[in-house]
């Protein structure tokens, strides 16, 4: 009977531990995607570097692919760029930035989204760190899709 009450009793620590562990990912999930369209998709399509800083942790490098050609620039050159553009909100143009997915584990995180700005559609591979508190995107991976 003791035997049957300890393993009923870890039993119900572990379901209890998995509850609060889903939990928790679907409160980061939540905050990832509460920050991508808060700081990301408005920061890109307003052109505002105070939000995008917000978001990218200072030493996220991005790569990919553009019309088929190599994309590599550290989080400076991504920036820079982006100051000396027209925003697409100026520019008139249709946006839109959708999130496909969100996944958490403790501390790191990966979201797919897809941005429609300009002349293109980028499916992008966002990694997440949650750093003292805040979840930053540290790399991005990016494919020009509207070929």
């Amino acid at each position: 009977m003791r035997t049957l009450l300890l393993t009923a009793l870890l039993v119900c620590n572990l379901l209890v531990s998995k509850a609060q562990k889903n939990k928790a990912m679907k409160t980061d999930s939540l905050a990832i995607s509460q920050a991508l369209e808060n700081y990301y998709f408005k920061g890109i399509y307003e052109g505002d570097l105070a939000l995008l800083h917000h978001i990218y942790y200072p030493g996220t490098l991005l790569f990919g692919d553009v019309k088929g050609q190599p994309y590599a620039k550290t989080l400076d050159q991504y920036l820079d760029g982006v100051a000396h553009r027209q925003s697409p909100k100026d520019s008139g143009k249709p946006f839109k930035g959708e999130i496909l997915s969100v996944r958490v584990i403790n501390s790191i995180g990966v979201a797919e989204v897809k941005v429609k700005m300009y002349d293109f559609l980028y499916h992008e591979f966002l990694s997440f760190h949650k750093i003292d508190g805040t979840w930053l995107i540290v790399n991005k991976m990016i494919s020009d899709v509207n070929q």
